[in-house]
């Protein structure tokens, strides 16, 4: 804490603010340059204090592809091992995934490992088994302390273990407990999700690889410790309190074999004939037993979990279906999902408004290499689509922001001429410091001029701290609508999802430079066609708690996706909107409904997330909301934030006495990133994966490591101005003293002259 006592400067007050500024400024430069230092400190303790006991001596080039190795007194051992299977079945509007994660320990220590991983941000998992030998154990939902506590007896209990925890709705944690020497742990998770659809197609996306986040440094804080403002100091406040537990080491491709090899096998049943079906990221082998079904495998065999999946599909008909409706019976109350693609608005009718479009693009360290390409490519096509009658801004960001013009300009030759030099111009560098943008962004400098006022952000969405720019969104987003593009191999999706539904907007992603042409075409066609708006749905006979509660617009060739509880299977449900200027209306006879799969479990995810929602929009009070998503969760019995799954074998395993070694599996850089650009320069030390006793702390998150060794490195550069404030801070409080003592001058050069 800095102090500094105001009392003999009552008669000085502008001194006063310049010298707290000063020191406000100085206090926050040394804060943080001392956490970059104490990280810097225990990153090259870690590193050097792994305590693996050697199963096997071996040369780094001795080992297999996919191995890891641990370095202990000049010694290389293997590390704990980690393989992939994924099955998923796909039934019309639904999937049932099955993720089964093996652990295989080929040292000759207890172990227990961690590792996380990405889902599917609308994933409701629900089930949990752990398999050691001929043994199942079936995982049970619990209050998420509760399970921990659990997990943390067996654990100590030599009892093998397994704990599911969400951390975001997109990325979860394993844990295991009690993996003896030479043994193979399998861990099985499952979960549903509705397929998406977008006009004529329909799509899973299957995340594999969480992509390394930038936290945000703590916060310097002034604050006044006395009522009458005479004593003041430095406090903190962290923007991303659980970094830790959603930054897993991250391997350096260029000095580490890919890791955690990953099969995949997808089952699709769409219901209707099939068209064409396509993977637009692994090569995949496809089988077609009848027309409505095919079979897809890679076609390579088990690929490294460093990208996403990403499959499409199409009907052999012209058109897809405009409406389903699906129907499932779950104690005792029936559960409908109806997907509902309003008609478009023919062009001839509709008079084009002129556009205020203000595109935002990442050039931060993680959009390093081909998401940059695809970022720019993305940008300069977009801006090749404005009309004369538009009016347009550009705005690039890192750890700093540049806004290219004062206020939007006419969209006419010269000033996209100058946009597209200055997009080309662009590198990737330093930290995400993506909330600044987006308040940007949202400030409406023209106001109301009539025109339709468009955000178009182009990210991979790389951050930890989702809920700033979550509520910068809500408190700013005006009439702006907020336009998601996800760019690179493993997008934060959840960002980009909750981002754009709190801004009214839509989400695209864009994988792949071939991607960019078509992806941003089908973007345009919503930014320049209007919304289906004003929309309702209305049962007849039963009672029904739908979701969302209040419907959002869509956009050109999305469907209106309704889940609902019911009382009863009974009568029709009518949904009413606008498209363009005219009014539409459908009518749905419930009785024509067809048998769906997990749809009470889709809807109460759905509710939790309206329930997520209202909390960061502060139409909820935290423990209303809380108590909301408790309860939903329980009945229901899927993760969440509050609840997790824990598995526990009865039997105890590890010997009395015998240490337990924790390692935090590494993951994959994901594909396409470059490993400077995120985590700066290579170290030069030969590096080992990070490993230490597992009994110290108690709970998976204490015992964590907290730090990486060079070649699994945890934190992405941060890219701080420390320098910069310390600078800052010592100029004011120079130019304060300065001005001290020419006012106390004045007097005497009066008398001389």
């Amino acid at each position: 804490m800095v102090t500094y006592d105001t009392a003999d400067n009552d008669e000085h007050p502008m001194l006063n603010r310049l010298i707290k500024l000063g020191l406000l400024l100085l206090a926050q430069g040394i804060a943080v340059m001392l956490m970059a230092f104490v990280a810097l400190l225990v990153s090259f303790g870690t590193s050097w204090s792994a305590t693996t006991e050697p199963a096997s001596l071996l040369q780094p080039g001795d080992a297999r592809s996919g191995t890891l190795l641990l370095k202990d007194d000049g010694a290389t051992t293997e590390a704990i091992r980690l393989g992939i299977d994924i099955d998923i079945t796909v039934s019309g509007p639904t999937l049932r995934a099955r993720v089964t994660q093996i652990f295989r320990n080929p040292t000759k220590d207890w172990a227990e490992a961690t590792y996380v991983y990405p889902l599917a941000a609308g994933a409701a998992v629900d089930s949990l088994k752990m398999v050691v030998g001929d043994r199942v154990i079936v995982g049970d939902i619990k209050e998420r302390q509760q399970a921990r506590v659990i997990y943390e007896e067996a654990r100590r209990a030599g009892q093998k273990a397994a704990l599911t925890e969400q951390e975001r709705p997109n990325i979860f944690t394993n844990s295991v407990a009690n993996i003896g020497p030479g043994e193979t742990v399998l861990v099985q998770i499952e979960y549903q999700e509705p397929v998406h659809q977008s006009g004529n197609e329909y799509s899973l996306r299957l995340p594999l690889v969480v992509g390394p986040r930038y936290n945000p440094a703590p916060i310097v804080q002034s604050v006044d410790f006395s009522s009458d403002g005479s004593g003041w100091g430095a406090a903190t406040s962290a923007p991303v309190p659980d970094r830790d537990r959603i930054s897993p080491p991250v391997l350096d491709p260029a000095r580490t074999a890919p890791v955690n090899p990953t099969s995949i096998t997808v089952r699709l049943k769409a219901g209707f004939a099939l068209g064409e079906v396509r993977s637009h990221h692994h090569n995949v082998k496809i089988e077609s037993p009848e027309n409505t079904a095919r079979i897809i495998t890679l076609a390579d065999g088990a690929v490294p979990a460093d990208r996403d999946f990403e499959l499409t599909w199409k009907p052999a008909a012209e058109k897809a279906p405009s409406v389903g409706l699906f129907r499932e019976h779950v104690g005792g109350a029936d559960y409908l999902l109806a997907f509902v693609t309003p008609p478009n608005a023919e062009q001839s009718t509709q008079k084009p408004l002129p556009r205020e479009v203000v595109f935002v693009i990442d050039n931060s360290g993680s959009m390093g290499g081909t998401s940059m390409v695809q970022a720019k490519a993305s940008l300069t096509y977009a801006l090749s689509r404005l009309q004369p009658t538009d009016r347009f801004n550009v705005i690039r960001f890192d750890d700093t922001m540049d806004v290219l013009f004062p206020a939007s300009v006419p969209a006419d030759a010269a000033h996209v001429g100058e946009a597209t030099s200055f997009v080309s111009a662009l590198q990737a560098r330093g930290g995400t410091e993506m909330v600044p943008a987006m308040r940007a962004a949202l400030a409406d400098k023209l106001g109301d001029t009539g025109m339709v006022r468009q955000v178009v952000f182009l990210t991979d969405g790389a951050i930890g701290n989702e809920q700033q720019l979550f509520e910068a969104i809500t408190a700013m987003r005006g009439r702006s609508r907020v336009f998601m593009v996800g760019i690179g191999s493993a997008p934060n999706t959840y960002l980009m999802t909750r981002a754009a539904e709190l801004g009214r907007g839509a989400f695209t992603h864009i994988g792949s430079v071939e991607q960019v042409e078509e992806r941003m075409r089908g973007l345009f066609a919503k930014l320049e066609n209007p919304a289906v708006t004003g929309l309702s749905a209305k049962f007849s006979e039963a009672k029904a708690d739908v979701t969302p509660a209040i419907i959002p617009d869509v956009y050109r060739d999305e469907p209106l996706v309704l889940a609902a509880k019911l009382d009863k299977l009974a009568g029709s449900l009518e949904i009413r909107g606008h498209v363009g200027d005219r009014p539409w209306s459908v009518t749905l006879p419930l009785q024509n409904a067809a048998e769906g799969k997990g749809l009470s479990k889709l809807w109460a995810r759905r509710k939790i997330g309206d329930a997520e929602v209202a909390r960061a929009m502060r139409e909820l009070a935290p423990e209303e909301a809380d108590k909301a998503i408790l309860t939903l969760a329980l009945d229901h019995q899927i993760v969440t934030r509050l609840t997790s799954l824990v598995a526990v074998d009865k039997t105890p395993n590890r010997p009395e006495g015998a240490p337990l070694k924790l390692s935090e599996l590494p993951i994959n850089l994901p594909a396409g990133w470059e490993f400077e650009k995120v985590f700066g320069e290579r170290s030069p030390f030969p590096g080992q994966l990070r490993e230490r006793h597992a009994d110290a702390g108690t709970s998976p998150a204490a015992r964590r490591p907290t730090s990486a060794a060079p070649d699994a490195i945890r934190l992405p550069k941060t890219a701080t101005s420390a320098e910069l404030k310390m600078i800052a801070g010592l100029m004011l409080i120079v130019l304060a003293l300065f001005l001290f003592v020419f006012n106390r001058r004045q007097p005497l050069l009066t008398d001389v002259a």
